[in-house]
């Protein structure tokens, strides 16, 4: 029998991004000052700070070791899951239409983003461009952006973009060409949300639909050893 342990710490102590620890420095020295000033005003400085911490965690993930699984980059809500023509930046081998998953991720979900599988990164690329709302179908292609193609070991090629919105306009990638990634590691963070492109390669069919909640890390979005057809889902 496999048991983990259960205690507070698994809630109210989650891991925490070193991304954000400067701007919990800075939410500190100003709560302090407001203290000086007022109580009260002390205190909308402390709840600023744990706000910092709680947009910054970076909790553990049971990531599944099942060979072929692509798990999801981000945590937030299936925007769209749709056939595309990649943009032209991927530079995708074979080229072509494949299905693209697109996770929206709120200011309030986890902004950690990990690798969807394991293999070496051939491609890490920043694009500058615009702040539209990442909502818009046409922000994939037009805002500034962060693209990784990551080649597993049977050869295919997945490649998954980071997007700036209107509220989120800073991407951090930590990862570089050249390296050997594993399924679920951290490898950056869109700051304050924004939205995640995912592309299957051809011939995968995603097994989650629009609206479906992900958990980065976690939540298997497709299954490269399988023949199931896309699913579909309904609300209850």
């Amino acid at each position: 029998m496999r048991r983990i342990a259960i205690d507070w710490k698994t809630y109210l102590n989650p891991p925490f991004h070193a991304d954000g620890w400067k701007f919990v420095a800075i939410a500190g020295v100003v709560s302090l000052i407001l203290w000086m000033l007022a109580f009260w005003l002390a205190l909308l400085g402390f709840a600023f700070t744990a706000a910092v911490l709680f947009f910054f965690r970076n909790p553990k993930r049971f990531v599944p070791e099942r060979a072929g699984l692509v798990v999801s980059p981000a945590s937030g809500l299936v925007q769209a899951v749709e056939e595309v023509e990649p943009p032209a930046d991927l530079a995708l081998d074979p080229p072509g239409p494949r299905q693209r998953v697109s996770v929206f991720l709120s200011v309030f979900d986890c902004h950690v983003n990990r690798c969807p599988v394991g293999g070496t990164v051939t491609k890490v690329k920043h694009i500058p461009g615009k702040t539209l709302n990442a909502t818009l179908d046409k922000a994939s292609e037009e805002n500034e952006r962060n693209t990784v193609v990551i080649r597993m070991q049977d050869g295919r090629q997945l490649a998954f973009t980071q997007i700036a919105g209107q509220i989120a306009r800073r991407i951090r990638c930590d990862i570089a060409e050249g390296q050997t990634v594993l399924t679920g590691d951290v490898m950056g963070l869109i700051r304050f949300g924004s939205k995640v492109d995912i592309y299957l390669p051809p011939g995968v069919a995603p097994l989650v639909a629009p609206g479906q909640t992900m958990v980065s890390g976690e939540t298997v979005i497709a299954d490269l050893t399988s023949a199931e057809p896309a699913r579909t889902a309904q609300v209850r």
